[in-house]
């Protein structure tokens, strides 16, 4: 508890944080103006009625990053960076943004958990995971909205290679958030954008030299990225990238669409030969109380009726291919929602909101 200039006492933010790690909330809100606000299960809940102090926040703020994070904050009014807080003996990371609105300074806290899940816990198919962690090479995107849970499947599949051991793996992040244990017969390097390298194209050009099997790109949001990234694939790397579609045609017109129309035909030819998979996260609202979300997926693989669609640009016939590959895994998001439903995981408003069949339409 701080005591402010006036006497009054404000919760610090500590007490905010480990009441977030306790009830198992995702993110912590911190507005001037508004009461601190946790994200459970998909849901905004304010901690208290007291809404946050700007003077407070800002001089609580202040003290979390490194002097040269803060000089960059106060030029670009942005900053990601992570974070570590320790308490009842136990270590817990945070991925930090601060912003600007007005004259006020806020942040977003996302808690990491202090170890990586397990598929099962998060509904990961196993199958699925085998599938992806057991191509040789090429590249492999993870597909969703922010707050999909794409940075959690790419951990557990980064530590399911790391744990089957024989890989030299790099990851680019900005931030880092899961950290990965060190295994006998498996290196892995972590680089954070902005502290260990400038760019996650720089992170990806210059990883290429220190002698990979696999890559992890925490994000593909520029084409000098994603050619490398294309690059690495082509060349007998294995890499794994998340991309903010909603499904497997928007990653893909997304991946194109990064380049300039010029080049766009011969960036739909190398797709069509590197990529390996595309999976489309979305998180449900569960139809147990107080429980935390249900993972629906969609799965496309790449073939060759998907591969030509790639390299013709007829990516309209994309979700017919997902519907006759079911037999190789793959799945739409019609199915995984309607396995959901029988499963009784979800309620039937919840399904006909993210069913794409019928009268009914994606979110």
């Amino acid at each position: 508890m701080t005591v402010m200039a006036d006497g009054s006492q404000h919760p610090d933010l500590t007490d905010w944080l480990r009441q977030g790690v306790a009830c198992g909330a995702s993110d912590l809100h911190l507005v001037p103006g508004h009461p601190p606000m946790l994200r459970r299960h998909g849901e905004l809940q304010a901690v208290g009625d007291a809404p946050v102090d700007s003077q407070y926040l800002l001089d609580t703020l202040k003290q979390l990053p490194t002097a040269q994070q803060w000089d960059e904050f106060q030029s670009s009014h942005n900053l990601d960076f992570s974070w570590r807080l320790t308490w009842d003996h136990t270590a817990y990371r945070f991925r930090v943004n601060f912003f600007r609105a007005g004259q006020d300074c806020g942040a977003c806290f996302r808690i990491i958990p202090p170890e990586i899940p397990s598929f099962d816990w998060a509904g990961f198919p196993q199958p699925l995971a085998e599938t992806l962690t057991g191509f040789r090479n090429g590249l492999v995107l993870i597909a969703g909205v922010t707050g999909a849970g794409k940075t959690t499947t790419l951990a557990m599949l980064i530590d399911r290679l790391n744990q089957r051991g024989g890989k030299r793996i790099i990851t680019i992040e900005e931030p880092i958030e899961y950290m990965f244990t060190r295994r006998e017969h498996s290196v892995v390097t972590q680089r954070e954008v902005g502290t260990d390298v400038a760019s996650f194209a720089d992170g990806l050009k210059y990883g290429l030299r220190q002698d990979p099997d696999v890559i992890l790109v925490g994000e593909i949001r520029d084409c000098e990225t994603a050619q490398i990234a294309l690059s690495a694939a082509e060349t007998g790397h294995l890499v794994f990238s998340t991309l903010h579609t909603r499904d497997a045609k928007g990653a893909i017109s997304r991946y194109t669409d990064l380049f300039a129309q010029s080049v766009q035909d011969e960036i739909r030819s190398q797709l069509s030969m590197s990529l390996r998979a595309v999976v489309s996260q979305h998180l449900l609202p569960s139809n147990a109380p107080d429980s935390k979300r249900e993972l629906a997926l969609e799965v496309m693989f790449s073939n060759s009726p998907i591969a030509h669609a790639i390299r013709s640009g007829r990516l309209e016939t994309i979700d017919n291919n997902i519907l006759t590959g079911r037999a190789a895994g793959m799945m739409t998001l019609d199915e995984s929602v309607k396995r959901l439903l029988q499963e009784g995981k979800i309620t039937q408003e919840v399904a006909g909101n993210f069913l794409q069949d019928g009268r009914h339409r994606t979110r």
